[in-house]
């Protein structure tokens, strides 16, 4: 089943002064459910726009998306801001969390605005950060952290109302390599339990975790390629010790 569909999205942006940037040029793609797929490409490629239009954070100029078989190209920002919220979960290179507020409280925020009791919502957001780990360090906030824990309090957080799709725009560019690689040694647990994950990158050596690669270049996909299995680079989970 397609999680998302792609019928010739076109994305044009007025930079006044009768001058216009074609950001994408009618791409067409689908993505099914429990996919792990990297979207690359230079910058100036569309990248950026194409993850927006994803996340329902921008719409198309022209074209068809279906989120779920639910046409979200034409949804007015209220519809939007319910799909965001509840069907995709975002992971970004900032974390982008909250300085003042434990883990915990960080990864009960979506919770906090879809409306969820508090008790269901800190349970929720207690077994999450145990999923990824971070148990232990539900009341310590984000200084208190390392990178790598902030961006799995992050992860958490994209995780908690249990989404579509997780949305990663560079999550591991903030990061040394080796805490790199531990991130997405948790993309690749997830997505082994189910989770479908797209990732937006410009470092090969990352994309090449995904199972399918997409690559954009002026607007357009340059190439769509599916990774077999021997040539996708794995990482063994380590335990938080």
């Amino acid at each position: 089943m397609h999680v998302i569909e792609f019928t010739n999205i076109t994305k044009t942006y007025d930079m006044g002064v009768a001058q216009q940037v074609q950001a994408l040029q009618g791409i067409t793609l689908a993505i099914d459910k429990n996919e792990y797929v990297a979207i690359m490409g230079p910058s100036g490629s569309g990248k950026s726009t194409l993850m927006n239009i994803i996340g329902c954070l921008d719409t198309p100029t022209s074209g068809q998306y279906l989120f779920n078989g639910v046409n979200v190209s034409e949804m007015d920002d209220n519809n939007l801001a319910r799909i965001r919220n509840k069907e995709i979960g975002f992971v970004f290179q900032t974390f982008n969390l909250l300085a003042r507020s434990d883990a915990l409280h960080n990864v009960e925020l979506p919770l906090i605005y879809a409306g969820i009791s508090a008790t269901e919502r800190r349970d929720r957001a207690r077994k999450t950060l145990e999923h990824v780990q971070l148990g232990d360090r539900a009341h310590h906030k984000p200084n208190e952290l390392s990178g790598g824990q902030r961006q799995r309090v992050a992860v958490a957080r994209a995780l908690v109302t249990q989404p579509s799709i997780i949305l990663a725009d560079e999550p591991t560019g903030n990061l040394d390599s080796r805490t790199g690689e531990e991130i997405m040694g948790l993309f690749e647990e997830l997505h082994s339990q189910g989770n479908t994950i797209i990732l937006v990158t410009h470092e090969a050596d990352i994309a090449e975790h995904a199972h399918r690669i997409i690559r954009l270049r002026d607007g357009k996909v340059e190439t769509d390629v599916r990774v077999p299995p021997e040539k996708r680079k794995t990482y063994a989970m380590k335990k938080a010790s």
